[in-house]
């Protein structure tokens, strides 16, 4: 069934929606409007009324408001009192008896922390605060001074536990006598709690693994704070010492699982329960929670697999526990922990991953870094001491992505398979020949799978293209095959789905029928301010339409079932689901045609570097991978044709070349038998005609040329050939294939003509007619060609260049020429060419060869000139300058004319 709206029913309804909100937003500025007014009267002070003796004084700006002046006053004096007392314990503390000191600190602690409690009474919270602080202050002074007095012989950090954890008590049982009233008293508490546990542990000498169990205590409590602390500032000071603590613990449990490994594990299993359960108990913290948990199994177990496995196994195990993690799948637990421990795993496999890729980088790289001439046989093997289980790390990661349903995953487990085999000669520590091999067959089954992707993707979703706004049940269809298009939840049948995407939003939940669709989040007000009928509770920040109730990604209304994506294939990893969010947008044919032909390539640069450590490798590698190039052009997905047609030519170009060197052929005559490849490459142009492989293959041989004319450049003769053969290919191939005959034919024509330049370079031939005659005729027979299909163009652009291109080299060399034979030749020439443009009213041939022929003539009477000029009166020249200028200025109007009507006349030429 089609339920989409003609264009001008439509136009209508997105009038009337533009239309709502032009008035919804108007209404929403006069309130806020209104709003701003009442804040701005409350702010204003009442004015005083005014003396019936005059006008009220103004009165001046105050630069702060009187709170926070009255607070930095308090503070002030805080902070005064408290050096006072700082002052007064250290320095003057010596000049009074033991009673008396006794007596002034407990007369002013008591005071201090009194005092507070009449000030709440009256109302004056700030002072109140000011004072209690100053008492808590004098409370660690009190525990100073008794150390000093009484206990001068206990030892200093041991009491310091004993104080701390005396004044955290003091401090939350004062805070909570006073109701919480002041914000100081418990917060301090709970940072004077965080001491006596670490403190203790370091008095009793007890060592760091004893001092990690302290902070793992200390971390309890003030988890224990942070989900049943009351004051929101308890929570925040818990939230820190939590982290500090929690961090120190879980870091010296891993530090001890990699030196003493069976006693962290306590520490460890500790420390990750109690981040499992404060995330499992707070929401916001859940994955974060569960990523702290795994990586402290990950750490217990590993660690004692560390210390009973060999040292080429240690990386291995801990991969096995990061695999084993996928375990959280077939358990009850929240889907925030599930991610949170796949996460962890996914983390550890691929640190593994990274450890175990130096191998295959060795094996593609290893030639590239040669110290040794080519063909003069294999270099060192790189890395020969790498543990050889670095092959099953990538085994393990491939297996473990292998059977997810998903184009990322598949590619990912595609790579990761070739970056094995590719491992398997260095861990093997295998011959020349053999890693040779291996990179020829990868290369292979590279090629395979680029020329048949389909034998991976019988199991993977197809993406579906986002259907177009208003498509009715086939937007549902879409969205359950990855598309980004579903109408909201309750929408009625019959109404129009809104828009969704930027444009747009979905229309309200619960829209009745025959109703317009409305807009949803901050827009969602209907006109009279309250939100759509049927929206959730929660409110903007409820729970999305298809969430699951523990928050996580569930199937929106609508949407495909978890099926869509197809199930799991295996336990563990396979069973992790994705958000529709996240479903590939790319073809899996042609994601995996591209990872396929990307490893092919590699191991073919690979094979190509490492067959040049021999003449045999060199001339086998280039073969194979010429034949597997050709064939994925030929049979290949079809994204990736044209790059292994413009590979396969390059290959072909590298065996003429080694052939070539293996012949012991001179650069020169190398570039000769270079040119053998673009040639074929023009023939399989020709017989592709509008084949799409048609011009890469082309391109790909006219590199290969330009190598060639770079080979030849050293002798001009030879260059001047190389030259003139590929002008030759690009007439051909201006011949054979019409759709690209122009610019292959001004190819060709530009080739030609270096090809004669140099040639002519070679011959010592200085004469600038033979360079420029070769390019003015052929130019001038485009022209004329030109105008015989076009009688409108331009002379300009039909002789200009191919005149000027030898009517002004020679000029400029008959300037400097003391003969009469090239200016007499010359000037024929450009009066002919005047003539020609005059009879044919042809602007360019008449104002080039009147021009030329002007210049000429005046070099020719130069020498004249000067004679006659010398032998004058020096008085005539000046006189007869004068003459010249009274002449043209009395006939000044007719000179315009004159002029006027020859360019008038130039301008009816073309």
């Amino acid at each position: 069934m089609e339920n989409v709206l003609p264009p001008a029913d439509e136009l209508v309804l997105v009038d009337r929606e533009l239309a709502q909100l032009d008035a919804r937003r108007s209404q929403l500025l006069a309130r806020r409007a209104w709003l701003l007014q009442v804040l701005r009267a409350a702010a204003v002070p009442q004015a005083a009324p005014t003396p019936a003796w005059g006008p009220a004084a103004p009165r001046p700006v105050a630069d702060t408001t009187p709170p926070s002046a009255q607070n930095v006053l308090l503070t002030l004096g805080g902070v005064l009192l408290t050096i006072a007392a700082i002052a007064f314990t250290l320095v003057s503390w010596g000049s009074m008896g033991i009673g008396g000191r006794a007596a002034v600190l407990g007369l002013v602690t008591s005071a201090a922390l009194a005092a507070p409690v009449v000030l709440l009474r009256r109302g004056l919270v700030s002072t109140a605060e000011s004072v209690g602080a100053l008492g808590l202050v004098l409370t660690v002074l009190d525990a100073y001074a008794l150390h000093r007095v009484a206990l001068p012989g206990t030892d200093g950090v041991a009491y310091t536990a004993g104080a701390t954890a005396v004044l955290a008590g003091a401090w939350a049982a004062y805070g909570a006598a006073l109701g919480g009233r002041l914000r100081i008293p418990l917060p301090v508490a709970v940072v004077a709690a965080q001491l006596p546990l670490p403190l203790a542990a370091v008095a009793a000498d007890a060592g760091a693994y004893a001092l990690g169990w302290a902070m793992l205590a200390t971390a309890a409590a003030d988890a224990a704070l942070l989900l049943w602390g009351k004051p929101r500032s308890v929570r925040v000071t818990a939230a820190v010492g939590l982290c500090a603590t929690g961090s120190w613990a879980l870091l010296t449990g891993g530090w001890f699982s990699l030196t003493d490994p069976v006693p962290a594990v306590g520490l460890l299993v500790a420390g990750g329960a109690l981040a499992l359960f404060f995330g499992w108990r707070t929401s916001a913290v859940t994955v974060f929670g569960a990523v702290v948990a795994a990586l402290a199994a990950v750490a217990a177990v590993g660690g004692v697999l560390r210390s009973a496995l060999p040292e080429a196994w240690i990386v291995p195990g801990y991969v096995a526990c990061g695999l084993a993690l996928a375990a959280v799948l077939r358990t009850g637990l929240p889907r925030p922990v599930k991610q949170g421990a796949l996460g962890t795993g996914a983390g550890v496999l691929g640190l593994g991953v990274l450890w175990a890729v130096p191998p295959a980088a060795a094996l593609l790289l290893d030639s590239a870094v040669r110290t040794t001439p080519v063909w003069s046989g294999p270099d060192m093997p790189a890395l020969p001491e790498y543990p050889a289980t670095a092959p099953l790390v990538l085994l393990a990661a491939t297996a473990a992505l292998a059977p997810l349903r998903r184009t990322w995953a598949r590619c990912a487990a595609v790579l990761l398979a070739w970056t094995t085999v590719l491992s398997l000669p260095v861990s093997l520590d295998l011959s020349h020949s053999l890693r040779l091999t291996v990179l020829l067959a990868t290369a292979a089954a590279g090629a395979a799978l680029a020329c048949r992707p389909q034998w991976l993707t019988g199991d993977l979703p197809e993406p579906a293209a986002a259907p177009a706004v208003g498509d009715g049940p086939a937007a549902a269809q879409g969205e359950a095959a990855g598309g980004g298009y579903r109408p909201a939840a309750g929408t009625a049948p019959g109404t129009t789905p809104g828009m969704t995407g930027p444009q747009g939003q979905t229309p309200a939940s619960g829209t009745s029928p025959g109703s317009e669709p409305g807009m949803t989040g901050q827009q969602g007000l209907t006109p009279g301010g309250t939100p759509p009928a049927g929206t959730a509770p929660e409110g903007a920040f409820g729970p999305a339409a298809g969430a699951t109730p523990d928050g996580g990604f569930g199937p929106a209304a609508g949407a495909a079932p978890a099926g869509a994506f197809g199930p799991p294939t295996w336990p563990g990893w396979a069973g992790a689901r994705i958000p529709a969010a996240a479903r590939a947008t790319v073809a899996p044919a042609a994601a995996l045609a591209w990872c396929g032909f990307g490893a092919a390539l590699a191991s073919a640069l690979g094979a190509v570097l490492s067959g040049l450590d021999t003449r045999a490798g060199t001339f086998t590698s280039l073969g194979i991978l010429l034949a597997l190039f050709a064939g994925v052009a030929a049979l290949g997905e079809r994204r990736v044709r044209a790059t292994a047609a413009c590979l396969a030519v390059a290959a072909a170009g590298g065996l003429v070349l080694a052939g070539a060197r293996a012949a012991q052929l001179d650069d020169p005559r190398t570039a000769v038998w270079l040119l053998v490849v673009p040639t074929a490459a023009v023939g399989v142009g020709a017989r592709l005609r509008r084949h799409p492989l048609a011009l890469p293959v082309e391109l790909s041989g006219a590199a290969v040329a330009l190598l060639a004319i770079g080979l030849a450049a050293g002798r001009p003769a030879s260059l001047a050939l190389v030259l003139a053969l590929c002008g030759v290919l690009a007439a051909a191939v201006a011949a054979v294939r019409p759709e690209g005959g122009r610019t292959a034919g001004w190819t060709a024509a530009v080739l030609f003509v270096l090809a004669t330049w140099v040639r002519l370079a070679a011959s010592d031939v200085t004469t600038p007619e033979a360079y420029t005659l070769p390019v003015t005729l052929p130019a001038l027979a485009v022209g004329v060609l030109r105008r015989h299909r076009d009688p409108e163009a331009s002379s300009w652009t039909a002789y200009g260049p191919g005149l000027s291109a030898t009517l002004v080299p020679s000029l400029i060399a008959a300037w400097s020429d003391a003969s009469w034979g090239r200016p007499l030749l010359l000037g024929v020439g450009a009066l002919a060419v005047t003539l020609l443009g005059a009879r044919y009213r042809l602007q360019a041939p008449l104002v080039l060869g009147g021009t030329v022929l002007a210049l000429v003539a005046l070099h020719e009477l130069a020498p004249y000139v000067v004679q006659v000029v010398g032998a004058l009166p020096r008085w005539l020249p000046p006189a007869l300058a004068g003459l010249l200028l009274l002449a043209v200025g009395a006939t000044y109007e007719q000179r315009l004319r004159d002029a006027r009507r020859l360019r008038e006349k130039l301008g009816r030429m073309h």
